[in-house]
């Protein structure tokens, strides 16, 4: 079919965020995942994840302020974002994500302070 577009991974995470949809993002999960912090080395389950992942999305100064796709197959997806948080800094946000049936199994963040 043509102008048929399917969603990625990319586009329903960036329309979970743009909604501030907590439960769809926690549908992006799979149950088996792992979230980790390149600053701390800190690993989080899905549960450990979603909670802080609610915390962010209904705190209207979290803010993803650009995103873009660097590359997405049916293996994995790395992504580039500018994000504003509530203490006012700025953060560039290199995630890497490893993904099993279609969702997040792994995901690795590497972040740089902008201000």
């Amino acid at each position: 079919m043509i102008g048929l577009k399917i969603m990625t991974l990319y586009d329903k995470l960036q329309k979970s965020m743009a909604d501030r949809d907590v439960n769809s993002y926690a549908n992006l999960i799979h149950e088996d995942a792992v979230f980790v912090f390149h600053k701390t080395g800190n690993e989080f389950s899905k549960s450990d994840w979603i909670s802080m992942a609610t915390g962010m999305m209904t705190n209207e100064k979290f803010v993803q302020d650009s995103s873009r796709c660097v590359y997405e197959n049916d293996d994995i997806l790395v992504m580039h974002d500018f994000m504003s948080y509530p203490d006012d800094t700025k953060e560039a946000v290199m995630g890497v994500i490893m993904k099993k049936d279609g969702k997040i199994v792994r995901m690795e963040t590497g972040a740089t302070l902008l201000s």
